[in-house]
C-alpha cells in the first residue's frame, strides 16, 4: 500500500516567490525521479507563507532510501537558502 509523506513548511513571507521558484526548477523534478516516487506536489496555504509537500511512494523503504540520498541532500541545499525555513515530515497510509 503506497505512502503519503507530507512535509508542512513555513517560510519567511517574503521568500514566497523564491520557494515556489525553487520547488519548481529544483526540488520536486529530483524528487520525482526517486525510486519509488509516485507522484509529487507542491501545496501553498491561503496564508502564503505556509506550504505542504505532497508526495506518494511505494513504500516506507523507499522513503527511507531517498532520505539517505545524495538527491535528498541536494533538495535540503536548496530549502536552506530560504529564510526562516522550518519544515515537519509526517507519514500517512490510507485506511479506505
Amino acid at each position: 500500500m503506497p505512502i503519503t509523506r507530507f512535509i508542512y513548511i513555513t517560510i519567511d513571507p517574503a521568500d514566497v516567490d523564491k520557494a515556489v521558484d525553487i520547488w519548481k526548477k529544483e526540488c520536486g523534478p529530483l524528487m520525482i525521479q526517486q525510486k519509488g516516487c509516485i507522484s509529487e506536489r507542491l501545496l501553498r496555504s491561503r496564508d502564503a507563507h505556509e506550504f505542504i509537500s505532497c508526495s506518494e511512494w511505494d513504500s516506507e523503504a523507499d522513503i527511507e532510501m531517498y532520505a539517505h540520498s545524495d538527491a535528498h541532500a541536494e533538495i535540503v541545499r536548496h530549502t536552506r537558502r530560504l529564510k526562516g525555513a522550518k519544515a515537519e515530515v509526517k507519514l500517512y497510509e490510507a485506511v479506505t
